[in-house]
């Protein structure tokens, strides 16, 4: 089954706020309460529900995170999380504020996402907003 361009966003938005929230090592009942109402938010089309999305989500970031490889696992999300850059951002900040501090390891992804992958996006949106 082809993804549309929507519920592929979702799913990168979804692998996103693990990854951001799993980086630190440290997981806050904030975190986890922002993400939860955070999907519950999104529509949702695949075949897969999103609980068990969701699970399989959390163990392939955790993975990622213990091999080293949270960049790279952040770098395969660029192309989908382009689709709403905004968004993207909104949730980024939001995810990682939620427990009252960003740690050097959440502040270094963000920055890589919003300076590298999606500053492209985010700059052509403010341009058709304007």
């Amino acid at each position: 089954m082809q993804l549309s361009e929507q519920q592929s966003f979702n799913q990168a938005l979804i692998k996103l706020s693990v990854l951001l929230y799993q980086v630190d090592g440290m997981v806050s009942l904030s975190e986890q309460d922002y993400l939860n109402d955070m999907v519950g938010t999104l529509e949702w089309d695949s075949p897969i529900c999103p609980e068990a999305f969701l699970n399989d989500t959390i163990y392939q970031t955790r993975k990622a995170i213990d091999t080293g490889d949270a960049v790279t696992f952040l770098r395969s999300l660029k192309n989908d999380l382009s689709f709403d850059a905004e968004k993207t951002l909104e949730v980024a900040m939001a995810i990682t504020g939620v427990d009252g501090e960003r740690s050097e390891k959440e502040t270094e992804l963000l920055s890589l996402l919003t300076h590298k992958l999606l500053a492209k996006a985010l700059i052509s949106g403010k341009d058709t907003l304007q």
